[in-house]
C-alpha cells in the first residue's frame, strides 16, 4: 500500500511538473514597411515617436515583476540611426541603456530585406551600420531578420552567422505568393537550426502559417489578429490560446514537440503602433501556476529554447526566391548596383596598396562610404512589390537615389586610388602605365589603357624588357591601347612602357569566314540577330555545344527571325582580341558584341537592349549536354540545382523553383566536361521550363532574367477583382539595358574553385593607370601585396 501511494505521488508530481513547464513569450514590434506604408520622412517621424513612447513605458513598468515589464523589439537597426540623428545625446544614451538592460532589442539587418537577388558582399556591407554600433556601444546584436516574403535562400545563414547573428524568426505574409496555403501550413520544422553549407547558421523560429495575410502564428504579426488597433488585449488572449494549442493542451503536439512557444510581432502594415499596456495586462492576467507568460525581447525565448532543447533539428536547404525577384522590374538600376558591388573588389584592393604609403588619401570619402553602405542595407528592402500607399514613382526614384550613392562612392574610390597609385610609381622619359590585378593569384589577361599620343607604338613589359602583344582599339568614342598583360602579380601590379615604333607582327586573334567567327579554341555561328546557333569546342574534338530547345539557342532574346539585322561587323581587330557586332530590331532593338581572344578560353558577350520593354524577357543559353548537373552561386554558397530528394540543395517542400539566384556563375557539367557561364548583370535564371512548383533540373537551357514583372497578383478593390503586376511598371520607363556574360568550356569535371576564378577574372578586369611619380617614388616595376599558397582558397576582398 505504501509503495502504491509513493508511486501515485511520483506520477502526480511528474504530471504537475509537466503542466507547469509551459512558457510563452509575447514580443511587441512595429513591422517596418519602409517606402511602402510611408515615405522616408514619415517613417523617420514614426521611429522617433514610437521609441519615445516605449522608452517611457519601460520606465513606468520598471518596478513590475521581470516578466511583466514593458519591452520593445525593433525589426531593423535603422531605427537607431534615425533616433540618434533627431534626438539629443542624453535621449540616445537612454535608448542605449534600455538596449543594454534587454528592454529593447535591435537586429543586424538595416531594413527588412529580401536577399535572393543580393551579391554576397552587398549583404555583408548592408550590416555595416549595426557592426559599427556594436563596436561603439560595446554590445552585440545577436538577432537577424528576414520577414514577410515567403522564401529564404540557403547561403544567407552562413553570412548571418559569420556576422555575429545567433537567432532569427520568420513570419510570412501568405499574400502575393505562388506558394499554396497548404504549403505554408505544413513546414517540416518550426524550430530548427538554419545552417549553411559550412555548417554555421542561426537558430530559427518559423511557425506554420494557418490563415491568410500574416495575422497568425507563422505570420509577420503573430501577436495580432485584427486590423483594429483597439483590440490588442483581446487579440493577445487569442494568441495565448493559439500557443496553448500549438504546445498541446493535454498531450505533446507531434508537429511542435516543445512546451516553450513565442508569438512575435504586432505592427503588421501600420505606420505606428502603441500597444505596451495590452502586452503587460494579458501576461499578468493569463499567467497561471501551469503557464508562464513573459513580455519578451525575443532573445529570452531563444535562450530558453537553447537551454531547454539543445538538440533541435537542422535544415540546410534553399527555399528559392519570390519577392526577391521583383527588383528585376528595374533591372538596369539593380544591375548598376551589382556592377558597383563587384567593382569594390578592385577599388578597395587599389586603395589598400595606396594606403601602405598614404593612409589618409581617401579620408574625404568616408561620408560617401557610410552612405553607400547604408544604401546597400536598404536597396533590397522587401516591399519591391510596389503595391502599397507609396507611389511607384516615389519608390523608383528612391531606388535610383540609393543606386547613385553606391555607384558614386565606388567610382570615386576607384578613380582616386588609380590616380594615387600612379603617383607612387616613378615615371620615366617614355610614357608608362601600370596594370593592376585585384585577385589573389597571378594572372594573364587583357588590359586597356587610354592613349591619345602619336601612332604607331609598341608596349614593353618593364620588368622583363620584352614587348607584349598590343593593338589600338576604340571604346565609347575614346582610343585605347589593348595589351595582353602577362603574369600580373596577385593583388599587385606590373609597369609597362609605351614606345614609338611598329608593334611586333602577330596573327589576328580571331577571324570571320563563311558566316563563322573563330579563334584557336572555338568556332561560332553568330547570326545577324545576335543569336549563336553553333559553337564548336576545338579542344574537345570540335564538340557542338549548342542545341535548339523550345525554339531558342544561345544568347537568344527570343527572336523568331535569326537573320533579321545588319551584317555582322568586325570591331577592334588585332593580335590580342577581336570583337564582332550584331545589331537587330527584333524582338526589340538590341546589340550583341562577341569578343574572342588569342590566348584565352573565354567567349565574352556584351548584350544591350535599346528600348523600353513591358514584358518578361530572358537571354536563353541552350547547351548540348547530356546527364549533366547544374550548379550556381547563391549568396556565396555553390548550390546543386536539384531538390534535396535528388541529391540537390533545394527544399522538397515549401519552396519556389522557377527563378534561381544567379550570382557570379552557373555551371552545367557532365562527368568529365562542362560549360561555365559567368554573369554580372542578371539577378536570376530559370532552368528550362521550371515553374513555381516544379524544378526542371535536367534541362540544359538556362534563361537569364533580363527583366520584367514576373508575378500577377489578384486583389479585390471595392468589390472589383483586379490583377496587379508586382514590381515597378514598364522598367520605370528606362530604355537602355546592359548584360555581360562569358562562356568557358572545360574538359574536366566541375571544379567550384576554377568556376569561381573564371567568373572573377571576367567580372574584375585588370585595371590600368598612368605612372606619374617623382624621383622619390618607387622604382619597382612590379609589386604584390600578398600571395595565397593554398590553391583552393580565394581572397574575397582586401580592405
Amino acid at each position: 500500500m505504501k509503495k502504491f501511494l509513493i508511486l501515485s505521488c511520483l506520477i502526480a508530481t511528474q504530471f504537475v511538473m509537466a503542466q507547469t513547464s509551459k512558457r510563452f513569450y509575447i514580443a511587441n514590434d512595429d513591422h517596418t514597411d519602409y517606402m511602402w506604408t510611408g515615405n522616408e520622412a514619415q517613417y523617420d517621424t514614426a521611429f522617433v515617436k514610437m521609441l519615445d513612447y516605449y522608452l517611457h513605458e519601460i520606465d513606468l513598468t520598471k518596478n513590475n515583476a521581470p516578466d511583466f515589464q514593458a519591452r520593445y523589439n525593433l525589426d531593423c537597426s535603422y531605427w537607431l540611426d534615425v533616433y540618434e540623428k533627431y534626438r539629443s545625446g542624453p535621449q540616445f544614451n537612454n535608448l542605449v541603456a534600455k538596449m543594454k538592460s534587454g528592454h529593447i532589442t535591435t537586429p543586424l539587418n538595416l531594413l527588412v530585406n529580401t536577399y535572393g537577388a543580393q551579391p554576397t558582399e552587398a549583404i555583408i556591407r548592408g550590416m555595416y551600420y549595426s557592426g559599427k554600433m556594436e563596436r561603439k556601444l560595446g554590445m552585440r546584436f545577436p538577432l537577424a531578420i528576414c520577414m514577410e516574403n515567403q522564401t529564404l535562400p540557403l547561403g544567407l545563414s552562413s553570412l548571418w552567422a559569420g556576422s555575429g547573428a545567433k537567432y532569427s524568426w520568420r513570419g510570412v505574409c501568405g499574400c502575393a505568393t505562388r506558394l499554396t496555403d497548404k504549403s505554408l501550413e505544413n513546414r517540416r520544422n518550426q524550430l530548427y537550426y538554419y545552417k549553411g553549407m559550412d555548417s554555421t547558421g542561426v537558430m530559427m523560429k518559423w511557425y506554420n502559417r494557418s490563415i491568410y495575410n500574416g495575422r497568425t502564428l507563422g505570420g509577420y504579426a503573430e501577436a495580432r489578429r485584427n486590423f483594429n488597433l483597439d483590440s490588442a488585449a483581446s487579440d493577445l488572449e487569442k494568441v495565448i490560446a493559439d500557443m496553448d494549442k500549438l504546445c498541446g493542451l493535454h498531450a505533446p503536439n507531434p508537429a511542435y514537440p516543445y512546451h516553450v512557444a513565442g508569438a512575435f510581432g504586432y505592427g503588421h502594415d501600420n505606420l505606428e503602433t502603441y500597444q505596451s499596456p495590452a502586452f503587460i495586462s494579458v501576461a499578468q492576467k493569463l499567467s497561471t501556476a501551469t503557464r508562464k507568460i513573459r513580455v519578451s525581447n525575443e532573445l529570452d525565448f531563444f535562450e530558453d529554447i537553447e537551454k531547454t532543447y539543445p538538440k533541435l533539428p537542422s535544415e540546410s536547404v534553399s527555399y528559392g526566391n519570390e519577392w526577391d525577384i521583383y527588383c528585376t522590374s528595374m533591372n538596369e538600376t539593380t544591375a548598376k548596383v551589382r556592377r558597383s558591388v563587384e567593382k569594390l573588389r578592385s577599388a578597395e584592393a587599389l586603395a589598400s596598396v595606396v594606403s601602405l604609403e598614404k593612409g589618409d588619401f581617401a579620408d574625404k570619402l568616408v561620408p560617401a562610404k557610410d552612405k553607400a553602405w547604408t544604401a546597400l542595407g536598404m536597396y533590397w528592402e522587401h516591399d519591391w512589390t510596389a503595391d502599397g500607399p507609396i507611389s511607384q514613382k516615389a519608390r523608383g526614384d528612391w531606388q535610383i537615389k540609393l543606386q547613385n550613392q553606391i555607384s558614386g562612392y565606388t567610382d570615386s574610390l576607384y578613380n582616386l586610388s588609380i590616380l594615387h597609385l600612379g603617383k607612387l610609381i616613378r615615371k620615366d622619359k617614355e610614357q608608362r602605365f601600370y596594370v593592376f590585378n585585384p585577385l589573389s593569384w597571378n594572372r594573364t589577361g587583357v588590359a586597356d589603357v587610354a592613349y591619345q599620343g602619336p601612332l604607331p607604338v609598341k608596349v614593353v613589359d618593364v620588368s622583363t624588357g620584352k614587348e607584349v602583344p598590343s593593338q589600338v582599339i576604340h571604346l565609347a568614342g575614346k582610343r585605347y591601347i589593348r595589351i595582353e598583360a602577362l603574369s600580373i602579380p596577385s593583388v599587385g601590379y606590373k609597369v609597362f612602357e609605351i614606345q614609338k615604333g611598329i608593334a611586333m607582327k602577330l596573327p589576328v586573334a580571331a577571324t570571320m569566314n563563311s558566316g563563322y567567327i573563330s579563334n584557336a579554341r572555338y568556332k561560332i555561328k553568330l547570326r545577324k540577330s545576335g543569336v549563336i546557333t553553333e559553337l564548336y569546342d576545338r579542344a574537345a574534338n570540335s564538340r557542338q555545344l549548342v542545341q535548339k530547345k523550345d525554339g531558342r539557342y544561345l544568347n537568344d532574346l527570343g527572336t523568331l527571325n535569326l537573320d533579321e539585322g545588319q551584317p555582322i561587323e568586325v570591331e577592334n581587330a588585332g593580335p590580342v582580341s577581336v570583337t564582332f557586332k550584331a545589331v537587330s530590331k527584333l524582338p526589340v532593338p538590341h546589340t550583341v558584341k562577341v569578343t574572342l581572344y588569342a590566348n584565352s578560353d573565354r567567349i565574352d558577350i556584351h548584350d544591350n537592349i535599346q528600348a523600353n520593354f513591358k514584358d518578361v524577357k530572358t537571354w536563353a543559353f541552350t547547351f548540348n549536354l547530356n546527364q549533366h548537373t547544374t550548379r550556381h552561386e547563391e549568396l556565396g554558397a555553390i548550390l546543386t540545382a536539384k531538390k534535396e530528394t535528388e541529391g540537390g540543395n533545394y527544399a522538397s517542400q515549401n519552396a519556389r523553383y522557377d527563378w534561381l539566384t544567379f550570382n557570379h556563375f552557373a555551371d552545367m557539367s557532365e562527368k568529365n566536361y562542362g560549360v561555365t557561364l559567368s554573369n554580372i548583370d542578371c539577378s536570376f535564371f530559370r532552368l528550362g521550363q521550371s515553374t513555381a512548383d516544379s524544378l526542371h533540373s535536367s534541362s540544359s537551357q538556362l534563361n537569364a532574367l533580363a527583366g520584367g514583372q514576373v508575378d500577377p497578383y489578384a486583389i479585390v478593390k471595392k468589390g472589383r477583382k483586379d490583377t496587379v503586376m508586382l514590381g515597378i511598371y514598364n522598367q520605370f520607363d528606362h530604355e537602355n539595358f546592359n548584360y555581360q556574360f562569358s562562356i568557358g568550356a572545360h574538359n574536366a569535371a566541375f571544379d567550384a574553385v576554377k568556376a569561381m576564378k573564371f567568373s572573377l577574372e571576367h567580372q574584375n578586369p585588370l585595371s590600368t593607370g598612368g605612372v606619374t611619380g617623382n624621383q622619390a617614388a618607387s622604382a619597382e616595376s612590379s609589386f604584390s601585396l600578398l600571395n595565397v599558397d593554398d590553391k583552393n582558397v580565394l581572397l574575397w576582398s582586401v580592405k
